[in-house]
């Protein structure tokens, strides 16, 4: 059984992984989703959360400082949650409860990623 928690911990941080990838492959459509929301220097911040995106996916995914990834990934998500995916905003229902969903994916994964902190990476990590 000693398999689980790696596995497990390489299907959380791929998502992270690929969507870090995104934010510089896509930058200008993920910035303009990003300035619709409001997002002072988008551009920038895009880069940026590209950045904690891809860091905190590869500490966790290879169990390397999983308790300084873990955190890099909480402070991507707490804010993206309530900036990215304000449902209480919305006023079309339909996409009100897609954002509700994001919102509640990302409280989740927040959640993990906090385990991750105390935890630890588990057998087979790098560090």
């Amino acid at each position: 059984m000693d398999i689980v928690v790696p596995v497990g911990r390489v299907l959380f941080a791929s998502m992270f992984v690929l969507a870090g990838m995104n934010h510089f492959v896509s930058h200008a459509e993920v910035t303009r989703d990003a300035r619709s929301k409001g997002v002072p220097a988008a551009g920038v911040m895009i880069a940026l959360t590209g950045l904690m995106l891809l860091a905190g996916g590869w500490s966790v995914l290879l169990g390397y400082r999983v308790d300084i990834g873990g955190w890099i990934l909480v402070a991507f998500l707490v804010p993206t949650s309530f900036v990215m995916h304000a449902f209480w905003q919305e006023t079309d229902p339909a996409r009100m409860e897609i954002e509700r969903a994001h919102f509640l994916k990302n409280l989740s994964m927040t959640g993990a990623a906090l385990l991750l902190t105390h935890f630890g990476s588990g057998p087979y990590g790098i560090g």
